[in-house]
């Protein structure tokens, strides 16, 4: 008899697992942010400049490290290298509902390879040496820790007054599309 209660009980955990599992991704997320706090939803949004070799201002932030741990940030960009974002995640996933942070870049003709820009790819009209460069940039760049590249841009760049138009295809719908 206790056999029997014993397998029952197990094949109940076993159908609740099975089913927590199969929830959508809608249905994680709404479940999260059932869970989380107004404080942790807000820190989700923060996003912070790496404090070193910056192309733009930087926050200054003295206490980034704390800001992390109490879950103040929810992603970075111009973090790169694999060691560097894995100590970062760590801090991240010391946090409560431990969110792991998203690292981001603009990759725009390259990463450690470089390319020529967008537009002067596009205009090559070899659409299938575009999809490649863009492939070995994505590789490059996930292997050093980022996760989140800014390319392709996809805009129809029709105003040549726009300062980062070469980031682009061009005005072609086909070759940005």
């Amino acid at each position: 008899m206790k056999r029997i209660l014993l397998s029952l009980v197990v094949l109940a955990l076993v159908v609740v697992s099975v089913s927590a599992q199969k929830k959508t991704i809608d249905q994680k997320v709404d479940s999260l942010l059932r869970l989380m706090t107004l404080d942790e939803k807000i820190g989700q949004m923060n996003q912070y400049n790496g404090p070193w070799a910056a192309t733009g201002p930087l926050t200054g932030s003295d206490d980034l490290i704390e800001q992390i741990k109490a879950g103040k940030v929810g992603s970075m960009l111009n973090v790169t290298g694999v060691n560097r974002t894995t100590q970062l995640q760590k801090l991240a996933m010391q946090t409560r509902l431990k969110i792991p942070m998203l690292f981001g870049q603009d990759i725009i003709h390259g990463y450690r390879t470089n390319f020529p820009i967008p537009l002067a790819e596009a205009a090559s009209w070899d659409l299938d040496a575009m999809e490649k460069s863009a492939r070995v940039a994505a590789i490059e760049a996930s292997a050093a820790g980022v996760h989140w590249t800014f390319a392709p841009m996809v805009d129809i760049a029709r105003d040549p007054r726009w300062g980062r138009v070469m980031e682009g295809a061009g005005e072609d719908t086909y070759l940005v599309l």
